[in-house]
């Protein structure tokens, strides 16, 4: 079902809890946020039966990436809002603010505490009604190679959006992560890494402007939003500003050949794992630019045998030989092979590294919205300031020998990321960064539904806080794009737009715990931009940041 889903044009759709009960907690009257979108113009919209129950979980769950938040205990939104324009999001803005909905904007749908399909992890955290606006639709992309810039709807993914950038040139490319079915909404907002990042830097370092759609309906260019919110928007995390309608990239340069390579090693020894991850780790800090090289921690990465598992991905913007050359040198231990090297062309490496078993073979199949490989997981993250030393390096590796179904990821900043200011966007991870950590645990139906779920979290958990020692401190950084709702979540959703209700300043303390391992110094003045772009508060989520109550102005 959920692949026939690509081929239809959907209509605006809107599925009322007063026809499936069972979908939320608050009972809304939807004849009259039905009334306001036929009075803003927006036509195409229907309104489900309970015996339709069933499509409207085929399009909640057809972009809900985490399958821990597709369960039915977990809060369901009053509505599915499939915009086709500009215009109708900012309509539908309007209509929302009027009845009192909440809104999640959905670009791809991968947040990592599905926070674009859910309301909250705590039911008694908001009483509201809400809905999901999915930006699936708006996903048209334009590349002017002559200007090496793109326009890209906020609805896009990353493997449309390569694919597009291929079409227009063989030497251009974007800086961006490695999963093609990402929205590139949620990835430009919190920053975005990818392959070309120890060259190029994050993909909102590349962005030159966008079309925001404020709480008030207006359509922002960069001029009109300012440049504080510009900054903002660029690495401040999604969800908080309003809905990015559409982003300006600027194209990169990549040689026509690259070389990329993709390789398992399984290794029986301890030490031996110990002595490749310590070479990792001393060697990619002087690693040249145009190399990107990082490594999966796992005892259960090759089914079927035992021993941990090194999975190798590296991306060289250049020749083979080149490649082998700094490999050789600088990962003697990694036992790296010419055959193990491929030559291509950039989009040929961006299949080719979108899955570890050497991608799918078709540039054609980076433009399929539906991630085939969904599972329950949960993940947390750190940076690595200061080499890990030998009692840490055996920590991960105890851990991972311990639980089959986690893995850890290594992935190496420095490059340009070491002399861009962390203050130069949102996006602060910068300098002093040697590499991050994504620590991920992942499990099936069958333990998901034999309750296994909070046993796999916990496990993550204690692994997370095994490693305090060895990472950040003070604060203990995070990406926001790996979201973690272990770092606090805000207690009860509120909007300024109310004279009652809790002292929104008292908010910038509260979510200052998650604020500021996400954003570090730049926490502060995303509160002042949260409090120019959005006073009332209007777009929030479990873990958004807050305005200040002294920048309150009456609408």
């Amino acid at each position: 079902m959920a692949k026939s889903l690509l081929s239809l044009h959907f209509p605006l759709i809107i599925t009322a809890c007063y026809l499936v009960p069972s979908l939320c907690s608050v009972t809304t009257n939807f004849d009259e946020i039905a009334s306001c979108f036929r009075g803003q113009k927006i036509s195409n919209f229907t309104l489900y039966s309970s015996s339709k129950a069933s499509k409207y979980f085929d399009l909640l769950n057809f972009s809900l990436q985490n399958l821990r938040f597709s369960d039915i205990s977990v809060s369901k939104p009053s509505a599915i809002i499939i915009p086709k324009s500009k215009e109708e999001v900012s309509s539908i803005v309007l209509c929302c603010r009027k009845w009192s909905f909440d809104m999640r904007i959905r670009s791809g749908g991968h947040s990592y505490e599905g926070i674009s399909s859910t309301s909250s992890s705590n039911q008694t955290t908001t009483s509201a009604a809400f809905v999901v606006i999915d930006m699936m639709s708006l996903d048209k992309i334009s590349v002017d190679v002559k200007s090496e810039t793109a326009w890209i709807e906020g609805g896009a993914t990353l493997g449309q959006t390569y694919y597009a950038i291929a079409e227009s040139s063989n030497v251009h490319a974007f800086p961006a992560g490695a999963c093609p079915t990402v929205g590139v909404g949620g990835h430009f907002s919190g920053g975005g890494y990818g392959f070309l990042g120890r060259k190029y830097g994050v993909s909102a370092d590349h962005i030159v402007d966008a079309l925001l759609v404020d709480a008030r309906g207006q359509i922002l260019d960069r001029d009109a939003m300012g440049e504080d919110v510009f900054w903002a928007i660029r690495g401040g995390g999604g969800g908080n500003w309003g809905i990015v309608f559409a982003w300006r990239i600027r194209l990169v340069k990549v040689p026509e050949i690259v070389t990329a390579l993709s390789v398992a090693r399984l290794q029986h020894k301890k030490n031996q794992v110990e002595k490749i991850i310590q070479q990792f780790q001393d060697a990619v800090q002087d690693l040249d630019d145009n190399f990107h090289i990082l490594v999966f921690v796992s005892s259960g990465l090759v089914p079927g045998k035992k021993g941990i598992a090194l999975i190798i991905q590296g991306l060289y913007q250049g020749p083979r030989n080149k490649a082998i050359s700094i490999l050789t040198s600088n990962f003697p231990l990694m036992e790296i092979t010419e055959e193990d090297c491929k030559e291509m062309s950039w989009i040929e490496s961006v299949d080719y590294l979108s899955d570890f078993s050497g991608g799918q073979g078709s540039i054609s199949g980076l433009k399929e919205r539906y991630f085939q490989g969904k599972s329950y997981f949960k993940t947390k993250s750190d940076y690595v300031q200061k080499a890990l030393p030998n009692v840490g390096i055996d920590t991960l590796i105890n851990f991972l020998q311990k639980q089959p179904k986690a893995y850890a990821l290594l992935e190496p900043y420095g490059g340009i990321m070491e002399t861009t200011t962390s203050d130069a966007i949102a996006f602060p991870h910068r300098k002093g960064n040697i590499f991050s950590i994504e620590y991920t645990i992942t499990w099936d139906e069958k333990d998901h539904n034999s309750g296994k779920s909070s046993k796999y979290i916990n496990w993550l958990r204690r692994f997370y806080d095994a490693m305090t020692p060895y990472v950040s401190a003070n604060p203990r950084a995070a990406y926001v794009n790996y979201m973690d709702l272990d770092l606090g979540e805000v207690t009860e959703f509120v909007s300024s737009s109310s004279s009652s209700g809790p002292d929104l300043s008292s908010r910038v303390d509260e979510a200052r715990p998650w604020g500021e391992k996400y954003f570090v110094k730049n926490y502060e003045r995303l509160v002042m931009a949260k409090s120019i772009i959005d006073p009332h508060n209007v777009f929030r989520h479990q873990q958004s940041l807050p305005p200040l109550l002294s920048f309150k102005s009456e609408e």
